[in-house]
């Protein structure tokens, strides 16, 4: 038969999605590697995080986050509506479930940038769905000059994310993949590996099954 399951690519067999998370302290490099994992992989999109935060000019509601209010924020919470949340500089963040669910059934990969704590608990909820990386820079020093290089920070602002900084990569032992981000494209090229290798796990490939049982029965035939 022509549209037989045997006969389609190993690569196009239906598969269920994947949640990505990549973690790292403020400057480590996680942002930009997920910027750039975005630009080159038409499979795999971003979460779209709730937040207290006030939008900032040029974001746009439901692209770069969800702006709500506390009592909003509290009323999602109550009703279960978040795979994950945590409170950060002050601001809450969290992440739907919702869209997420229909992502994976539909075997579209989704991409975090989240801290030890939301990763914590988005593997709670998610399980074998999550794979979880994090990136860690290759000295504290090269962290500050990155920090400082950006400009746009105050030096109590830096001080303040070194400071997290030292909690944060105190939790690197529970991820499933540790990087070292003193080269962006050899980093960004594992982060690759990763992903194509997570994609392939037999426990995802929903597809396999019906591609087994054709092959078993035209042998019987």
């Amino acid at each position: 038969m022509a549209d037989d399951i045997s006969s389609l690519p190993h690569d196009e067999l239906s598969r269920r999605g994947l949640l990505f998370v990549l973690s790292s302290p403020s400057g480590a490099g996680k942002s930009t590697l997920a910027r750039m994992l975005l630009e080159a992989d038409d499979q795999i999109a971003m979460s779209v995080s709730v937040t207290t935060r006030p939008q900032r000019p040029g974001e746009e509601h439901g692209k770069d986050y969800y702006f709500v209010n506390g009592d909003e924020f509290e009323e999602m919470v109550a009703d279960h509506a978040f795979l994950e949340y945590a409170t950060v500089f002050g601001n809450r963040y969290a992440t739907p479930a919702a869209p997420v669910q229909k992502n994976l059934e539909d075997g579209q990969d989704v991409l975090f940038d989240i801290d030890w704590q939301g990763t914590q608990q988005l593997y709670q909820r998610g399980g074998e769905d999550v794979v979880r990386i994090f990136i860690l820079p290759p000295s504290l020093a090269v962290l500050r000059d990155r920090l400082e290089s950006r400009a746009t920070d105050s030096n109590e602002i830096i001080d303040s994310r070194m400071q997290r900084a030292a909690s944060e990569i105190s939790h690197w032992d529970g991820y499933d993949y540790v990087l070292i981000n003193d080269d962006l494209d050899a980093c960004f090229a594992k982060v690759q590996n990763i992903l194509a290798t997570e994609r392939m796990r037999r426990s995802r490939q929903t597809g396999l099954i019906g591609f087994v049982r054709d092959l078993v029965a035209q042998e019987r035939g």
